[in-house]
């Protein structure tokens, strides 16, 4: 007996990514090292070259002998450092390997397919990426003058708006909102978006007019404020960071974060970071001195320094070919001075420089001087 025809075989299944995840372009961090160079100066990802307090480096050593236990899944010592420090309710913060892993919390929690998230337009880039990859939409409000616009981020936000991210400092370009426009920015915000102040930089900020979120938070239901210890505190391999937020949106958070997300060495080595607050103030003094050196001579050199707050500077290059961002770019690579190319940002033009100690202000300082005068 015959076996009958059979239809065409169907196309086999394949296993496909949810949407949006394959539009998403990976970050890529700034450059650790240059072949042919002996010494690196690396100034490309806004890293407080000082170090970490001496006292943070002696708790995270002192684990070594513990590496076998789980942490404490709730950071309960490290969030009542925080909290002591900084006035806060410890029940009220949630601590995450590094901010960003509480931002792609966030967006998991608060914004699926189809959802819009807004964030200014030259803002953190992981903004767009935790966007994708939800199959949300990221829509960038254009700024002005290298400033987040209010009524431009206003204008964008829709019936499908869940999410509004908003660095203040922002990086790449430095600048910030002071107390008073972050109100006006929330007022205008519907009820039921989460407006994200990313204050990752907030500890370098010295103007009276500034403040890092704490008073939205605390009088608003629909505002989070995140921090790092990767900047001031110099703990960025750790990855480490913390949120504070109303109770019901810190209730969803600890629901959909790992149960044991902060390691134990992060958690000690947070604690005696925060407590050194002399440590923090030297490191705060250092960035300052040497931005606003480094700003007066690359001024000096003809170059735009856009103003800055935090402890990086943004800088604008010529336009000519030989005098421009990308050849400055490789050419300080070649001296062995890695600083970031904002290309990726939509800003060409200009150059990240990270602010460090004098040594290596001084090294980046010579190298733009002798790449601006032509000398090899």
């Amino acid at each position: 007996m015959s076996t009958p025809p059979t239809e065409a075989a169907a196309e086999p299944l394949r296993v496909e990514p949810k949407p949006g995840i394959l539009d998403i372009a990976p970050y890529v961090g700034g450059d650790h090292s240059a072949a042919g160079v002996n010494r690196v100066f690396r100034l490309a990802s806004n890293e407080n070259t000082v170090g970490p307090s001496p006292k943070a480096r002696a708790a995270y050593a002192a684990m070594a002998g513990e590496i076998h236990r789980y942490p404490d899944g709730q950071s309960e010592r490290l969030r009542r450092t925080i909290g002591r420090v900084n006035g806060l309710d410890p029940a009220r913060i949630v601590c995450g390997a590094g901010s960003d892993e509480l931002l792609q919390l966030i967006t998991k929690s608060y914004a699926g397919v189809g959802d819009e998230i807004l964030y200014s337009q030259y803002g953190f880039m992981m903004y767009p990426i935790a966007a994708k990859s939800v199959g949300a939409v990221p829509v960038a409000a254009p700024e002005r003058n290298l400033r987040t616009d209010i009524d431009a981020v206003l204008a964008e936000v829709t019936e499908r708006t869940r999410i509004l991210f908003l660095a203040n400092p922002n990086n790449p370009t430095g600048s910030y909102l002071t107390r008073d426009e972050m109100r006006r920015l929330h007022a205008g915000l519907p009820g039921n978006v989460v407006l994200v102040i990313d204050a990752a930089y907030a500890e370098y900020v010295e103007h009276a007019d500034y403040e890092p979120g704490i008073e939205l938070v605390d009088a608003a239901e629909n505002v989070v404020m995140t921090r790092t210890f990767s900047k001031i505190y110099a703990l960025a391999g750790l990855r480490l960071g913390w949120l504070y937020g109303p109770p019901a949106i810190v209730d969803v958070l600890n629901r959909v974060r790992g149960p044991f997300n902060v390691t134990l060495a992060a958690q000690e080595a947070g604690v005696a970071a925060m407590e050194d607050e002399a440590f923090v103030t030297q490191s705060r003094d250092t960035a300052t001195r040497w931005r606003e050196w480094l700003t007066a001579e690359l001024t000096a050199l003809g170059l735009t320094v856009h103003p800055s707050v935090a402890n990086f500077v943004l800088v604008r290059f010529p336009d000519e070919p030989a005098r421009n961002a990308a050849s400055a770019l490789a050419f300080l690579k070649q001296r062995g001075v890695l600083v970031r190319g904002m290309a990726g940002y939509g800003l060409p033009e200009c150059l990240r420089i990270g602010i460090g100690v004098e040594e290596e202000m001084r090294a980046v300082q010579a190298a733009i001087a002798d790449f601006l005068a032509g000398r090899a």
